[in-house]
């Protein structure tokens, strides 16, 4: 994986309806989590889609995203190598567990062979070693969720978002979750963007926390 660079958001603006919902400007490095925590409906995980690239039109937006120097909000969203996890882990149901990691990893590593290795490998790093052939409904939320994680990390993502990825699971499952996301992420030297509403997982991810939608 290539080495990983520092994030920067610049002078990011976010609206609706001429009302700005996020403001961020920031610099995040390789290894470190920025928090942007808020309510439910408080429109932070706009910022999570004007960094991918999918916001909804209806938002007005402004401020670039780099990667080192390369401008993110200037490619489409397939070309910036955004890792995301959601709410959901989002695993195809019509294929097995090795092959929900191995369509994620890079078009230029072409065999089959190759990509189930690599697939089998990043199973492997997170104990389902013996999961590979498994449908995905058999699975815990709990390994639902290392699955998705190992499936963005074989992206070779430049960096990571985070939209509320443990807010479904209970909260003994939840530590354990978040503890493994943020370990791969500084293994990686990952900069990542958490977006939550809740203060456990601020407090987990460390560094700063930008609040929004406080009335």
């Amino acid at each position: 994986m290539a080495t990983a660079e520092e994030l920067r958001l610049e002078d990011i603006s976010i609206a609706l309806d001429g009302r700005e919902l996020i403001a961020v400007d920031a610099a995040i490095a390789p290894g470190e989590v920025l928090t942007v925590m808020g309510p439910s409906g408080s429109g932070k995980s706009t910022l999570i889609a004007y960094m991918a690239g999918f916001l909804d039109p209806v938002f007005s937006a402004r401020g670039r995203v780099l990667a080192g120097e390369v401008e993110l909000t200037a490619l489409p969203a397939e070309a910036r190598r955004s890792g995301i996890l959601f709410q959901d882990p989002l695993l195809f149901p019509h294929l097995s567990v090795l092959d929900n990691i191995a369509i994620a990893v890079p078009q230029s590593v072409s065999s089959r062979r190759e990509r189930h290795e690599i697939a089998q490998a990043a199973l492997d790093r997170v104990d389902l070693a013996g999961f590979g052939n498994r449908d995905p409904d058999t699975l815990s939320g709990g390994q639902k969720a290392r699955v998705a994680l190992q499936r963005v990390m074989v992206s070779q993502p430049r960096l990571l978002l985070l939209d509320e990825p443990f807010s479904k699971l209970d909260t003994a499952l939840r530590g354990q979750v978040r503890t493994m996301v943020f370990e791969h992420a500084r293994a990686a030297g990952l900069p990542v963007v958490l977006v939550t509403h809740d203060g456990a997982d601020a407090d987990a991810a460390g560094g700063r926390i930008i609040e929004v939608g406080a009335q």
